[in-house]
């Protein structure tokens, strides 16, 4: 009996915003990157993300890993886009004396 190969779309996809999230899901591709770079295992990061199949984080990392030269400009836009919001926010609502805003808060 002769094998019959198919052939797997990369579960990933490119929202109307420009984020790659893996399909079917808000887990970016960004999110699945940082988790196996600083060491997680793919049953680790789909654990950590239940909307995304063990299946497809495996499938994403092995994307990265395949073409992980093509994603690194847009990794490295998709960091300098969440540095800027982050300092957008800390300016709008400092994180100075959070903690004690917070618990006058609940003390009203």
């Amino acid at each position: 009996m002769a094998e019959v190969l198919t052939t797997e779309q990369t579960p990933l996809a490119t929202g109307a915003d420009g984020v790659i999230r893996v399909r079917g899901t808000r887990v970016t591709l960004e999110s699945v990157v940082a988790a196996f770079t600083d060491g997680a295992t793919a049953e680790e990061i789909a654990q950590q993300y239940p909307s995304a199949s063990l299946a497809d984080v495996y499938q994403v990392i092995g994307y990265y890993l395949r073409h992980s030269t093509e994603l690194e400009s847009y990794l490295a836009q998709r960091q300098q886009q969440m540095a800027e919001t982050r300092r957008t926010n800390e300016s709008r609502w400092p994180p100075d004396g959070i903690r004690g805003r917070l618990l006058a808060r609940r003390q009203r």
